[in-house]
């Protein structure tokens, strides 16, 4: 199994109860979740921010999206536009997925008695 490391401290991420994943323009990263913080904080512009992907804001995320793109892309609302919003409404989905898929289901779910950092 492959490690995940953090790109805030560059240390281990040892499983999901201490992992955030985070996107910034089509990139999706790996921390910890008090890294994630820090790294909150030190954000000073819109641009440079990244976004949790995992997480109760990024499954909210995802379900609207999804519910939108599925509207927009089997209806004939809005016509050519509304199947061009379906299509990028797509975007928070694909990046879960792939978050899920590279990341997640890589680490163990709980790890107990672990040490701290």
């Amino acid at each position: 199994m492959s490690t995940k490391v953090c790109r805030y401290c560059y240390k281990e991420v040892r499983d999901r109860d201490e992992l955030v994943t985070a996107s910034n323009w089509f990139r999706v990263r790996p921390y910890h979740f008090r890294c994630f913080q820090l790294l909150e904080e030190d954000t000073s512009t819109v641009a440079g921010s990244w976004t949790p992907i995992n997480g109760r804001v990024g499954l909210i995320t995802v379900v609207l999206m999804l519910g939108l793109s599925v509207w927009m892309l089997t209806t004939d609302t809005l016509n050519f536009i509304g199947d061009l919003l379906g299509v990028l409404a797509l975007y928070p989905v694909l990046l879960r997925i792939i978050s899920y898929l590279f990341i997640e289901s890589r680490l163990p779910k709980y790890i107990e008695n672990k040490p701290h950092l």
